[in-house]
């Protein structure tokens, strides 16, 4: 009995572990607008398809470009005459965005989603059926899902046992697991912990400024000179550093809270906002170029003033709270460009932009209490300072570019094309340029009469930079901006693509002669990149055998965007182009194609009896069967027996974790294989 019961668990755990990666983040329920019962012949009815989102998940909606890559959710009706279709189906308020990839504007949901289909009942009883199809995928780990579902209605009984079928989800991963999901979206140009050292750098920025270097040496003599023991003056130091970081902290928590991440979503697709954060930054960037200066009002100030000087630790407290609002005209800017930075990211991020801009704010008045000699070794204040403010009111000039060029993509202006936005740019930082090498004044600036090293140091990287930016004008890609410039499509003379396409006709794949024979289906499916490969897992099986060569399997989909961005980002490295023309025999198997397949090839899916009669359905139902999984994009490396080399891998934009797993792999196939 106890070896029954000890089989029968592991048996359990076995299935647990072999569903514990499909996947399935949203559930559906399908309403009628009235009760079955009482419909009549020549009533117009509402269906409402009703969606429920998994959180750091979304749904495409219905309403865009269904060219344009993503898949759009689209519901298919089978006909009779029981009832008729009044226009087309309706997404319910749907959030729209911009993708850089696909290079297009799209909708879509989050939390929940709705689509309404109006009906006409031609006589009872009725019936409709029909499927839906569409797409969800993941904020955190680039993770993309396709699915496919029926609907029925015009038998209760039926009804209601598929509606309960509906709202229930397939096996999804364990809490504990899907905890793990909350962390920074790897997507974003840097993670919380970069984002992190940018404020942290901002901070220091900070305290370069007119309104804050001076505050330094004021701040902790009175420190030293008010207490009675170098003790005391230490600890009130402390005190007066962590009261820093709590404000600004603090601040950082009220911007998480109000946002949250449906705001934060709206704020970083909608005109409204990106066009408010470009007057923010455009204004900033005024303010530190010296046109006017930003301050809170002087009744705050002498308020908060007057309480610093009770003394004690609330005197400490309100004597920091001081230091922040006097200091704010320097500072504004800079708290407001993070704020603003963290405001399209994730509900953390405001707290850590605050916790690192006030570490490297609060941290030079606790190390000049503990070591009061090193204040001797300050440079005094002078025109030096005036220049940090007006070298980043030209970094704030630029980085506001990019809230406008947001709303230009979105809504299709036409302002800020890419050549455009180049164009500002390497205006913009060569005037800087210029300014750090004495050749303009601003006001507030003193007259500089000898050029100083550092002076010259960032005015060649500064040059640099705009040399840098030059070759983007004719087309150039210029990588290391992909995240901050508008999309090539926007680009008015690209010669960069018209010399590869006069070219093309010349040009020999370095792949060529590495297939065994025509693939299936490449008149409509392709590799980017110049790579040769197949689209059908059984010639691909047979070329590694005819070749002795292990088989990458990239299960993929035509609406998969982070599918594209690997292809993009990382398969066009020339480590791992290389590796893959040469050491793999290459399939891809498209999850989401809908070309039919003769009616000789569909059977019916042991995973969830449905008959697959596409090539997306089966290569899914592949990927599920075999793998336990049904996202993508997902990597896969098997020998010519089509068994598993190493572990799969999913979305991975580090080049070299990526080139480890293709090296990974071939040894393992070597060592199977030794001749």
């Amino acid at each position: 009995m106890k070896r029954l019961l000890g089989t029968l668990l592991m048996a359990g755990l076995f299935l647990s572990a072999g569903f514990s990666q499909i996947e399935k983040p949203i559930s559906w329920k399908q309403e009628l607008s009235k009760a079955e019962a009482a419909i009549e012949k020549g009533d117009t009815l509402t269906i409402s398809f009703k969606a429920e989102i998994d959180k750091n998940w979304y749904l495409y909606s219905s309403d865009f470009d269904p060219d344009l890559g993503p898949i759009v959710t689209t519901f298919e009706f089978e006909e009779n005459d029981t009832y008729q279709l009044v226009d087309s189906i309706i997404p319910i308020n749907p959030s729209k965005g911009y993708d850089e990839i696909w290079e297009g504007e799209y909708t879509y949901f989050k939390k929940e989603g709705e689509f309404q289909q109006k009906v006409i009942i031609s006589k009872t009883p009725f019936y409709i059926n029909g499927n839906y199809n569409y797409q969800v995928c993941s904020d955190i780990d680039g993770k993309c899902i396709p699915f496919d579902e029926d609907f029925s209605f015009g038998n209760a009984s039926a009804v209601e046992k598929k509606s309960e079928v509906k709202a229930s989800k397939a096996p999804l991963k364990g809490e504990k697991e899907k905890s793990l999901l909350n962390q920074p979206d790897p997507t974003t140009p840097y993670s919380l912990l970069g984002f992190m050292f940018v404020a942290f750098l901002g901070g220091l920025a900070a305290l370069l400024t007119p309104c804050v270097f001076p505050m330094i040496p004021m701040t902790v003599t009175f420190f030293t000179g008010r207490a009675k023991t170098r003790r005391k003056a230490i600890s009130n130091a402390i005190i007066y550093g962590l009261s820093i970081v709590v404000i600004y902290v603090v601040a950082g928590t009220v911007v998480a809270v109000i946002n949250g991440p449906e705001f934060a979503n709206w704020l970083s697709t909608h005109w409204l906002p990106n066009v408010f954060f470009f007057i923010v930054f455009f204004v900033f960037a005024l303010s530190f170029l010296g046109l006017f200066e930003i301050n809170l009002p002087s009744s705050l100030v002498n308020k908060m003033d007057a309480k610093a000087d009770k003394g004690g630790l609330g005197g400490i407290f309100f004597m920091a709270f001081t230091l922040v609002l006097v200091s704010f005209s320097c500072t504004g800017p800079i708290v407001g460009s993070i704020l603003v930075e963290s405001a399209g990211g994730q509900v953390i991020k405001p707290l850590v932009g605050m916790f690192g801009f006030s570490m490297a704010f609060a941290i030079p008045f606790f190390l000049f209490a503990i070591f009061p000699d090193w204040l001797k070794s300050l440079p005094k204040s002078g025109g030096w300072l005036n220049s940090v403010k007006v070298i980043l009111g030209f970094l704030e000039l630029a980085l506001g570019l990019k809230f406008l060029s947001v709303a230009d993509q979105v809504y299709h202006w036409g302002l800020l094309d890419r050549d455009i936005y180049l164009v500002l740019w390497i205006v913009i930082f060569a005037f800087m340029g210029l300014y750090l090498l004495g050749k303009i004044r601003l006001p507030n600036d003193s007259p500089i009469e000898k050029l100083s090293v550092g002076r010259l140091m960032l005015a060649l990287i500064t040059f640099s930079f705009v040399v840098y930016m030059i070759p983007g004008l004719f087309g150039a890609p210029l990588k290391a901006l992909a995240g901050y410039l508008p999309p090539m499509s926007t680009h008015d003379f690209n010669i960069t693509e018209i010399v590869r396409e006069s070219s093309s006709g010349n040009a020999i794949s370095s792949s060529e002669g590495t297939l065994c024979e025509e693939p299936k289906y490449d008149e409509f499916l392709h590799f980017p990149h110049g790579i040769e490969g197949y689209f059908d897992y059984e010639q691909a099986l047979a070329c590694a055998e005819q070749q002795g060569k292990p088989i990458f399997v990239d299960f993929t989909g035509h609406g998969c965007v982070n599918c594209r961005e690997m292809e993009a980002r990382v398969w066009s490295e020339p480590e791992v182009l290389s590796r893959l023309k040469n050491d793999f025999v290459m399939l891809a198997l498209y999850v989401d194609e809908k070309k039919e397949l003769p009616e000789s090839e569909w059977y019916v899916s042991e995973y969830d009896g449905k008959t697959k009669k596409t090539i997306g359905k089966q290569n899914a139902d592949f990927q599920i069967t075999r793998f336990n999984n049904n996202a993508q994009p997902y990597y896969v490396l098997l020998d010519a027996n089509g068994e598993l080399l190493v572990e799969p891998i999913a979305y991975e934009t580090n080049v070299q974790k990526f080139v480890d797993y293709l090296e990974s792999g071939k040894k393992e196939f070597n060592t199977q294989n030794p001749n």
